[in-house]
């Protein structure tokens, strides 16, 4: 398949049903690694979700580039096709909410490794502070500042 870039303008009817064959099939390639994405990080299988940045990094720079092209052909499109303009805004839609599902599955993922660095923070630090009483006979905690800073190594 090559690839889109900066191509004259759509004039005809022919043209319009190749370039929306080209982004649905660009679109199938997207959902295709998109569900995968979100299968792996749903799984746990960070690593195998990482492999997919790249890919689906290149796939999403063609769906931009033909969306454009789409975008700037709408009207020849809707006016000479428009069944297949139809579809293509229903299948937008249908695409938003894969989309929607991978960004909360993301954040999910993103939120829970963020809660578990707090919390192996915040037991280093306990266990590092010296254990005292306070005036009123509790135990004092830790002040913040005296926190370590945790590395950790962020390659997968």
């Amino acid at each position: 398949m090559s690839t889109p870039t900066t191509e004259s303008p759509i004039a005809s009817a022919s043209e319009a049903e190749r370039l929306i064959e080209s982004l649905n099939a660009i679109t199938d390639q997207l959902e295709e690694t998109i569900g995968q994405e979100t299968a792996h990080v749903r799984a746990g299988r960070l690593r195998d979700a990482a492999k997919l940045c790249e890919a689906k990094a290149e796939i999403s720079r063609r769906y931009t580039a033909e969306t454009m092209r789409v975008i700037s052909a709408r009207e020849l499109i809707a006016r000479s096709l428009p069944a297949a303009y139809a579809a293509l805004r229903e299948r937008h839609g249908a695409f938003q909410a894969l989309l929607q599902t991978n960004m909360t599955v993301l954040a999910t993922a993103h939120a829970v490794s963020e809660g578990i660095l707090r919390g192996v923070s915040g037991e280093l630090a306990r266990k590092r502070a010296p254990s005292t009483y306070g005036p009123s006979g509790r135990a004092n905690v830790p002040s913040a500042k005296a926190n370590q800073p945790l590395a950790i190594s962020r390659s997968l």
